[in-house]
C-alpha cells in the first residue's frame, strides 16, 4: 500500500524491530563513516534485558562481534550409527554469541552515537509513501526515507502446502555443570545422530565451554514441536549415557523453533520498505542458521546505501541453485525425515568439512556443488524432483 505524504521524512532510515536483524543493520550503519550524517530511528517493541537465545555460526573471517564471542571451537564432531569423526577446523572457527551480550554491546554503541534514536514502540503498520515510508505506533507516526522491517512473517497465513515446504528447527537446551572434567572445550558436537529418529531428523548438539560446563540441545527438523517433557526425557537419557551416571546440575535453559521453509519470502515490500531477518528469508531453509546470513545482508545493504544512497538492486544476492538444493533437502526431510541422517553422514564421510561449510554458506563453485551432490546417494533427491514435478511436495 502506498500513501501520499507532503512532509519530508523525519529520518533517513527507520528500522523496525530490535532483534538480531534490526540491531545488526543499525550497528552496521553506525560503523560506516560514509553514513555518519544519516538519521536512524530504531523502533523496538520490547526491552531486551534477558538472555533469550544464543547464536552459533562458523566463519573463516573476522566479524564485527568477535569481542563478545563467548567461546570458539577449533574442531567439530559428527556422529551417527556406524560412523564418527572429529574434524580439525583449518580455515574456519565455530563461534557462539549470547543474545544478552549482543543486545548490550549493540545498544551501548547505538546510544553513544548521536545519529541513532531508539524508541520502545510496537509498529502496528508500515506503509510506503510517495517520498519514503511511515511507521505507525501507539506513540505516533514516524517517517523515513527507507524503512527496514524485521518483524517475523506470519507463515501460518502465507502457507501454500501444495507448493512449498514448512518445517521447524525446534529444540530444548540445558546448560549443565558437572563436578568432574567430562567435556572437551575444543570440540563442538555438531550433529550426534545416534538417537532414535522416529521418521524425523533428530540429533544432539553440544557446545562445551569448559571441561565442566556445556550447552546440550535436543534438536529436531520436523513439522511440529513436541511436548516439553519429551525433549527433557531425551536430554536426561543422553546426559546419563555420556556422563556415565556422573551428577550434573542445570544452570540455564533455552528453547526455540526456527522456521525452515522454501516459501518465497520477499526481500522488499514496495519501493521504500526493505525486509530483514526471517521476514526476508535470512534463516537458511535447509539448516535454520541465520546469524551470519543476517550479517552478510546487513553489510550488503549498508555498502549500497553508502555508495549510492539507495539499497542494492539485488537486495540479498541469493543464487537460484542453492534455493533448489534447499528445496530438495526440505522435501526429503518432510517426506522421510529419517533419511536426513544418511545424507549428512555421506556428506561428512566424503567431503572435507571446509567444503561442507562453504556449501552451506552458498559460496561454492559449480564444480564444488557437483562434488557435493555426487557424494550422496542420488535416489532420495531424484524422488524429490519427481514429487515436485507432480505437485506433491513433502508427501511420503
Amino acid at each position: 500500500m502506498q500513501t501520499s505524504s507532503p512532509l519530508a521524512p523525519e529520518y533517513d532510515y527507520l528500522i523496525v524491530g530490535g532483534g538480531a536483524a534490526g540491531l545488526s543493520l543499525a550497528y552496521h550503519i553506525s560503523q560506516e563513516p560514509r553514513l555518519a550524517g544519516k538519521r536512524v530511528l530504531l523502533l523496538e517493541p520490547e526491552a531486551k534485558t534477558q538472555n533469550d537465545r544464543t547464536w552459533s555460526f562458523w566463519t573463516d573471517a573476522p566479524t564485527l562481534f568477535d569481542s563478545i564471542v563467548v567461546h570458539e571451537w577449533t574442531q567439530i564432531a559428527f556422529r551417527s550409527p556406524g560412523y564418527a569423526e572429529v574434524f580439525p577446523l583449518r580455515r574456519h572457527r565455530y563461534k557462539m554469541i549470547r543474545g544478552l551480550d549482543f543486545y548490550r554491546f549493540v545498544h551501548a554503541a547505538l546510544d553513544a552515537n548521536p545519529q541513532v534514536t531508539r524508541i520502545q514502540a510496537a509498529v502496528t503498520g508500515l506503509e510506503n509513501t510517495l517520498v519514503g515510508a511511515v511507521a505507525r505506533t501507539a506513540q505516533g507516526d514516524f517517517q523515513g526515507r527507507y524503512a527496514f522491517d524485521s518483524r517475523p512473517p506470519d507463515l501460518a497465513q502465507l502457507q501454500q502446502p501444495g507448493r512449498y515446504h514448512y518445517l521447524l528447527q525446534h529444540f530444548v537446551g540445558w546448560e549443565v555443570e558437572t563436578e568432574e572434567d567430562v567435556f572437551n572445550p575444543e570440540t563442538q558436537e555438531f550433529m550426534d545422530f545416534r538417537e532414535e529418529q522416529y521418521q524425523e531428523a533428530r540429533f544432539m548438539y553440544v557446545l562445551p565451554f569448559s571441561e565442566r560446563r556445556a550447552l546440550v540441545e535436543y534438536t529436531l527438523f520436523s513439522a511440529t514441536t513436541l511436548p516439553k517433557q519429551e525433549y527433557e526425557a531425551e536430554l536426561r537419557r543422553y546426559l546419563v549415557e555420556q556422563l556415565g551416571g556422573r551428577p550434573y546440575r542445570i544452570v540455564a535453559q533455552e528453547a526455540g523453533a526456527i522456521p525452515m521453509t522454501d516459501h518465497p519470502l520477499p526481500a522488499h515490500d514496495g519501493a521504500h520498505i526493505i525486509n530483514l531477518g526471517t521476514r526476508a528469508g535470512r534463516a537458511k531453509a535447509s539448516t535454520g542458521y541465520a546469524f551470519k546470513r543476517i550479517q552478510a545482508h546487513s553489510a550488503r545493504l549498508t555498502a549500497a546505501l553508502a555508495a549510492t544512497g539507495r539499497p542494492p538492486q539485488n537486495l540479498t544476492g541469493d543464487q537460484w541453485q542453492f534455493r533448489l538444493f534447499d528445496t530438495l533437502l526440505l522435501d526429503i526431510m518432510q517426506r522421510q525425515g529419517e533419511r536426513t541422517r544418511d545424507i549428512f553422514t555421506q556428506l561428512f564421510q566424503r567431503n572435507p568439512v571446509e567444503r561442507i561449510f562453504d556449501f552451506l554458506d552458498e559460496r561454492t563453485s559449480w564444480a564444488e556443488n557437483f562434488q557435493i551432490m555426487n557424494s550422496v546417494t542420488p535416489w532420495p533427491f531424484l524422488r524429490s524432483i519427481g514429487h515436485l514435478l507432480r505437485g506433491r511436495p513433502g508427501q511420503r
